[in-house]
């Protein structure tokens, strides 16, 4: 047996002998710690074991558009305005691309665009070139959602106590801890998730729970 299952067994102990308001108060006061710490590991990436998380299958970019477009958006509107773009992609129903007029990347449905306008010579270019969108999910950090206080939560009672998430947000995430099997979105079919363990004591939690633990009863 190990130094430190030793210690746990004997801060279990020493726990058991609390009365139960004061145990609920100790162990109220150390699930929000290890929540805390939870959520700053899965910030960096990290399983518990100190291991990166697998990133994310990199998709192909989409197609760009080989020509400028300008045209009247949206359809139906009293006063539609004139979007113009040299650089786009199209995404789905989505028309994505920098708008001149708005000085920045915005999206538009495809039909949902009134009218198509002619392109002025100057403006006419061989090829829109490749479209980069800053901030792409691929390049963002998993789970940003997950780990804040509103979906990682914590409990206690009088004989235990847990860090996890609960309802849809449980379902989600024990698929990624597993590396279960999902389907990214409706109507189409199940693949596989890397394992992304998210819920896991590392060794510095535990030394954390026996340090908080020892100073309550010490104090």
């Amino acid at each position: 047996m190990s130094d430190l299952a030793e210690l746990e067994q004997l801060a279990g102990a020493l726990l058991r002998q609390i009365d139960g308001a004061e145990r609920r108060k100790v162990m109220r006061a150390i699930v929000r710690d290890i929540a805390k710490s939870q959520g700053a590991r899965i910030a960096r990436q990290q399983a518990p074991d100190g291991g990166a998380y697998e990133k994310r299958k990199a998709k192909p970019a989409p197609p760009p558009g080989g020509y400028a477009v300008r045209f009247l958006y949206p359809k139906g509107a009293p006063e539609p305005r004139v979007v113009f773009m040299k650089s786009w992609v199209r995404e789905g129903p989505l028309l994505t691309g920098f708008d001149t007029e708005a000085g920045g990347i915005r999206s538009f449905f495809w039909d949902k665009v009134d009218k198509w306008l002619p392109i002025e010579a100057g403006d006419q270019n061989k090829s829109a070139g490749k479209f980069r969108r800053k901030g792409s999910i691929r390049r963002a950090a998993m789970f940003r959602r997950l780990r804040n206080g509103r979906f990682l939560r914590s409990g206690v009672t009088d004989r235990e106590a847990w860090v996890g998430f609960s309802g849809r947000v449980a379902q989600i995430a024990r698929i990624h801890q597993d590396g279960g099997r999902d389907r990214p979105s409706q109507g189409t079919r199940e693949v596989r998730y890397a394992r992304r363990q998210l819920i896991g004591l590392t060794d510095a939690d535990r030394a954390r729970i026996l340090d908080s633990l020892l100073d309550h009863i010490s104090g």
